[in-house]
């Protein structure tokens, strides 16, 4: 699936419940969710010296070579020790607001399943334009034992893609606005605050109505 997928997936799962974990544990949920896809960067260099004398295969030779086990827990370790011990470590002025406790054993439990809900979604809606599956090579480097895949696949670009991520879309943007939090609050708490305020502002009867629930 699509890179705005599984971030819309991610932060739905770093939202399961809203306001348990800190904006920092969020963008690790988030994060983990699209980080498989690293490995799809090779294709611009393929693509920029595919008529060269010595191509570079990046692409064709790595892609769904981060789609593995190893990587997901390479992932979940470094989200527990950020989350953790890391937790108060910033490279500029500390940002100052409420402060959560951290929750590191949670937020790399969160990882762990984000990075497989991208395997999952990868499974269900990633075939490619010439039917090839590009199957997962879950345990590699270790074994070529284990290749994923469904049968049933959809196209990347299927129409059940479109609805799956407008629906992610939706549950995101109700989120926003019963929760007051989106994925902007990541980069700009004020960007959050705006679209929350123009969510409300638009639906004002159906947000004093939750508000007194």
């Amino acid at each position: 699936m699509s890179p705005v997928t599984h971030f819309l997936a991610g932060w739905l799962l770093a939202e399961v419940s809203p306001g348990l974990l800190t904006r920092r544990e969020k963008a690790l949920v988030v994060a983990a969710a699209v980080a498989p896809d690293l490995d799809g960067l090779g294709l611009l260099p393929e693509l920029l010296t595919r008529h060269s004398s010595q191509p570079l295969l990046w692409f064709s030779r790595y892609h769904h070579a981060l789609h593995t086990l190893g990587f997901a827990l390479i992932c979940a370790v470094a989200a527990l020790l950020i989350a953790g011990p890391l937790a108060h470590f910033t490279f500029g002025p500390s940002i100052q607001g409420r402060q959560l406790s951290s929750r590191p054993l949670l937020t790399a439990a969160l990882v762990f399943m984000s990075f497989h809900l991208h395997l999952l979604c990868d499974l269900m809606g990633s075939r490619g334009p010439d039917g090839d599956q590009w199957p997962i090579p879950y345990l590699q480097p270790f074994s070529n034992a284990l290749q994923l895949t469904w049968r049933h696949q959809w196209a990347l670009n299927g129409w059940q893609n479109f609805i799956f991520t407008g629906l992610l879309l939706l549950t995101t943007l109700w989120i926003a606005w019963r929760f007051e939090s989106s994925p902007l609050e990541l980069v700009s708490p004020r960007a959050n605050h705006g679209l929350v305020q123009a969510l409300q502002r638009r639906f004002p009867f159906k947000a004093e109505k939750a508000d007194t629930i």
